[in-house]
């Protein structure tokens, strides 16, 4: 089993990168394999709605000229994904919008792709937005039907300076408690498979308010 995180911080190995790492340590430590993608230091376009996700199908991003599309193949292939992001005014890091609000278009338009995996939101605050930040992370998972295991608290670790969060002694115990778990939820998936029958995929009934 493999989860891909995906550090939106501007800074490489700053605090969102040290609560993903509690997490990930812990997912390790059951044998699941992980990798740390770095997005929050990259140039990328937020989507354009274009439509071509949909129309063409081939679980891509029409816009090719930055990671999006390499970020998109690591999700596939990945059985559990973390999704990490400091605080940016009570919110997620733009580079980080940017790179989900196109991922999870794509993944919706190729039938649900991200549907019934694994995922959790990781957050890391100087002082406060980080529920609201965590709440945003999470409607990505909710809105893919992926299953969320859950902490002893929201997974939101504090701290300001690059490895301050290593003080947070709560904010710790929830990254490790939230491993902990996601591993379990993961072996259960995979324990299930083939003797549990998955719930079977409805397609989107779309509707709006104007009559």
């Amino acid at each position: 089993m493999k989860v891909v995180a995906f550090n939106g911080s501007p800074s490489k190995e700053g605090n969102t990168y040290h609560g993903i790492k509690i997490v990930v340590e812990e997912l390790e430590k059951e044998g699941i394999e992980t990798e740390i993608i770095h997005v929050g230091n990259k140039t990328i376009r937020g989507c354009v709605a274009c439509g071509y996700c949909t129309k063409n199908k081939n679980g891509k991003c029409a816009i090719t000229t930055d990671p999006v599309n390499d970020w998109i193949e690591k999700m596939k292939g990945a059985d559990g994904i973390i999704l990490g992001s400091p605080v940016h005014y009570s919110a997620i890091a733009g580079t980080m919008k940017a790179f989900l609000d196109r991922a999870f278009r794509v993944a919706e338009a190729n039938d649900s792709m991200l549907r019934l995996r694994v995922g959790a939101a990781v957050v890391a605050a100087r002082r406060a937005g980080g529920i609201p930040t965590f709440d945003q992370l999470n409607n990505y998972l909710n809105h893919s039907e992926m299953l969320i295991p859950t902490s002893n608290y929201w997974n939101v670790i504090n701290g300001r300076l690059p490895g301050e969060v290593m003080q947070d002694e709560e904010g710790i115990q929830i990254m490790r408690i939230l491993g902990k778990n996601m591993a379990w939820l993961m072996k259960l998936v995979e324990n299930g498979q083939g003797i549990i029958q998955k719930p079977e995929r409805e397609e989107k009934i779309f509707t709006n308010l104007i009559r």
